[in-house]
């Protein structure tokens, strides 16, 4: 028999193509569901499936015990959290809000500590995984805030994930996050100096790739991120403009930290002159086009 969660009041926030399938798997799991969305016409879908509509965050706030927001950026969740009909201007002591964007590890220890003001947790809990992972509930979850506070949400984060750690205090996911996209975006480039190299050499990608994934180059990033390259098949996936965002934020943090990262810096040069000639729609991976016609291999 399927375990249902209907005493259990959870909000969720943001509904884009990411927020949909989470908030759709915590309906499955059987919690009762209330949504918002800036955008309205997203949230009937999910309230002809059951979930209640909201008419703002602060709604969402006085509807549920366990809040998930998934927004586009730092802006956008300090907007839903304290501005104006806000989740902060109507939560109750008590409530856990989780939130699953990606945004500045930094602004998110601010976020967590006005909140405890109000007697309310905050867990950063940025996810990998894409929306196939979305979807699937197989998402990969990095997880930041005391431990006591994200042990009362295991039954939440069970229904939208798969693995979970706990990095460290408020602040501690998010910076994780930023650490997993940088390492994507430093061996995407990796990639695609290699493709560009085997092609102005006249040699087949194809077959450097094969070759490669059976050593110790393999990665998924070469054997996914590349093969879209090669094929270009380069329709998102993750856009360029998103992992742009995120890799100014992994910039950013490493500039406030003191620390020395010239690849994230060089990959955020790339990935803004990728996104200034038009190809911001495109997936990430479309980085390494511009390799290859600074090459001038066509």
């Amino acid at each position: 028999m399927t375990e249902t969660h209907s005493d259990t009041r959870v909000g969720f926030i943001g509904l884009g193509v990411m927020g949909k399938s989470m908030a759709r798997n915590l309906l499955k799991a059987g919690f009762a569901l209330t949504v918002f969305n800036r955008s309205p016409a997203k949230m009937d879908e999910l309230v002809s499936e059951g979930a209640n509509g909201a008419q703002s965050p602060g709604d969402v706030a006085s509807n549920a015990s366990i809040i998930f927001l998934c927004l586009p950026d730092t802006p956008d969740v300090e907007r839903v959290l304290f501005g104006d009909d806000g989740v902060a201007n109507s939560v109750s002591a008590g409530t856990t809000v989780i939130d699953c964007s990606t945004i500045s590890a930094t602004a998110t220890q601010d976020f967590a500590s006005r909140l405890k003001e109000k007697g309310v947790d905050m867990i950063d809990c940025p996810v990998s995984g894409g929306p196939a992972g979305a979807e699937n509930g197989t998402l990969s979850c990095m997880l930041g805030g005391s431990a006591e506070a994200i042990e009362r949400v295991k039954p939440m984060l069970n229904a939208i994930g798969e693995k979970f750690v706990h990095a460290g205090p408020s602040g501690s996911g998010q910076l994780v996050k930023s650490c997993n996209q940088l390492v994507i975006c430093a061996t995407m480039m990796g990639v695609g100096e290699a493709v560009a190299l085997c092609k102005r050499m006249g040699v087949d990608p194809l077959a450097m790739r094969e070759a490669l994934l059976g050593g110790s180059a393999q990665s998924f990033v070469l054997e996914n991120h590349g093969k879209r390259l090669i094929d270009q098949t380069l329709d998102p996936g993750f856009r360029a403009e998103l992992m742009l965002k995120d890799m100014k934020l992994a910039l950013g943090t490493g500039r406030d930290a003191g620390v020395f990262i010239p690849a994230t810096a060089l990959a955020t040069q790339m990935l803004t002159a990728l996104c200034q000639t038009g190809r911001n729609g495109l997936d990430s991976a479309a980085v390494g086009l511009l390799f290859q016609e600074l090459s001038g291999v066509e």
